[in-house]
């Protein structure tokens, strides 16, 4: 049946994963989300706290937090949601929005990854002047600019969408709304749909990334120059924990992209096993990666959850 944009009320997600893993699926992205939602919540707790962890470096970590809690909740109770009955409705509007929250955090977390490597840049680079050149205020500016970018650069991306005329049903083959899965559905060769898409890419996805690799060459060159083997440990350190957050952030993304355009044709089953992968994974990583290799956050836990326990033992 031919139908227009005007006269597609809802969407219907087709989430294909073999059926044999169906249950297990389900199972992971329960445990992922209440391990994501549990550690994200205390990471910000930690901060919120603790006045000597509300510094620039630690502002940005509660905002990652913040951002994965988001990423989490957008993501995977639909996800679930489409898996236990296999053609999920989703009313046109909710899917439309579920883009547009995603397609925001996507650019304030690529934007505040660059932010952070930044910091990192200056702290190792500029050390004296560090103190004046990266405050809280200038943390918290810099962060209300990034949403303000990430709003004016997605509108037209929505205003797109509903452009979209579909004349081939309205089931998407994926486990949640996304932009591009809609554009192949739809029935338009228009090449403005996904030429925004690739512009937004190249400028919010590739172009942080060079920023945080040329800012983790510098940084690697300044080690190198400290005398002390020490001081080099701890900057390094620092670097190898933002990295992986990095590498966990960009590399699912990288081989949802990569494959396809290599020329390696994925299934249906294998793309979304990718995409929920890449998805669902990086926000339960990032805050179990800093509460372990960062001293400050690991040591604020372990303060909670033993006056925690004194307090129980005393009323006991």
């Amino acid at each position: 049946m031919n139908t227009s944009v005007e006269s597609v009320s809802e969407f219907v997600l087709h989430c294909v994963i073999n059926s044999s893993q169906r249950n297990y699926t389900i199972a992971a992205l329960i445990f992922i989300y209440l391990t994501s939602l549990s550690s994200n919540l205390l990471v910000v707790l930690v901060i919120m706290q603790n006045h000597q962890l509300q510094t620039p470096m630690f502002l940005y970590i509660a905002t990652l937090a913040i951002l994965d809690l988001l990423n989490s909740t957008n993501i995977i109770p639909r996800m679930v949601a489409a898996l236990i009955s296999d053609y999920l409705p989703v009313p046109y509007g909710p899917c439309i929005l579920q883009i547009h929250v995603e397609a925001h955090i996507l650019i304030v977390g690529t934007l505040l990854l660059s932010l952070m490597a930044v910091d990192r840049y200056v702290a190792v680079v500029y050390p004296l002047r560090y103190p004046s050149l990266i405050t809280n205020k200038t943390v918290l500016a810099c962060l209300l600019q990034t949403n303000v970018i990430a709003i004016l650069f997605i509108i037209p991306l929505t205003v797109l969408l509903t452009e979209l005329p579909f004349c081939q049903g309205n089931i998407l083959s994926s486990c949640f709304c996304d932009y591009s899965t809609m554009v192949q559905k739809s029935c338009t060769e228009d090449p403005k749909f996904l030429t925004y898409l690739s512009g937004l890419t190249v400028v919010f996805v590739i172009g942080p990334l060079l920023l945080i690799l040329y800012s983790y060459f510098r940084i690697t060159l300044a080690a190198l120059q400290i005398s002390s083997a020490e001081g080099r440990k701890k900057v390094f350190s620092t670097c190898l924990t933002h990295l992986l957050v990095v590498g966990t952030f960009y590399i699912p993304l990288f081989l949802s992209y990569l494959l396809p355009g290599t020329g390696i044709i994925l299934s249906i089953e294998a793309y979304n096993s990718l995409v929920i992968v890449g998805n669902t994974i990086p926000p339960m990583l990032n805050p179990i990666i800093y509460s372990f290799r960062n001293k400050e956050i690991k040591t604020s836990i372990y303060k909670i959850f033993t006056q925690r326990k004194g307090m129980v033992d005393v009323k006991s």
